[in-house]
């Protein structure tokens, strides 16, 4: 089948998905963009999150079908050109990136929290990131990094 959707501000068309194929798939290996990355393919880890009609979800858990006719946006897209968001640079200055296997769900995941609170409580970021697993920093970079963004962003 042929899906039409826009990635990133992009209109793409992609040939010859099949019907159990995942967004994360094609995203990846049909369309090029291998920010998100595919971990647990069960929803469990966040580390495919992109942003699906402007919800974060996790593209391992979506059918490349689904994404017909709609809009997605992943890491990749949070950037400006070649500047990095400031979640991104965030996570990169406070070395929040370690192996770097979580981050992409990681950072869109923050994007959509301070989208909809720029000034969140400690609380309120561990529940935020709840859903996004990482094996290596103990997450206490990952919430510099969330409040180096906040403040930015203020």
């Amino acid at each position: 089948m042929r899906i039409e959707l826009t990635v990133n501000g992009t209109h793409r068309e992609v040939d010859d998905v099949w019907e159990g194929e995942s967004l994360l798939y094609a995203l990846r290996e049909r369309m090029g963009l291998p920010g998100s990355k595919n971990a647990c393919e069960q929803g469990e880890c966040g580390s495919c999150t992109v942003y699906l009609d402007g919800l974060p979800v996790c593209s391992c858990l979506v059918a490349a079908g689904q994404a017909h006719g709609r809009e997605v946006t992943t890491v990749e897209g949070l950037a400006d050109g070649g500047e990095l968001h400031p979640v991104q640079q965030a996570f990169v200055e406070r070395g929040a990136v370690q192996c770097g296997f979580c981050t992409p769900g990681l950072v869109v995941t923050t994007h959509d929290l301070l989208e909809r609170n720029p000034s969140p409580s400690d609380p309120e970021i561990r529940e935020a990131l709840a859903g996004n697993l990482c094996r290596c920093t103990g997450y206490e970079k990952i919430l510099d990094a969330v409040r180096t963004a906040a403040g930015v962003r203020r």
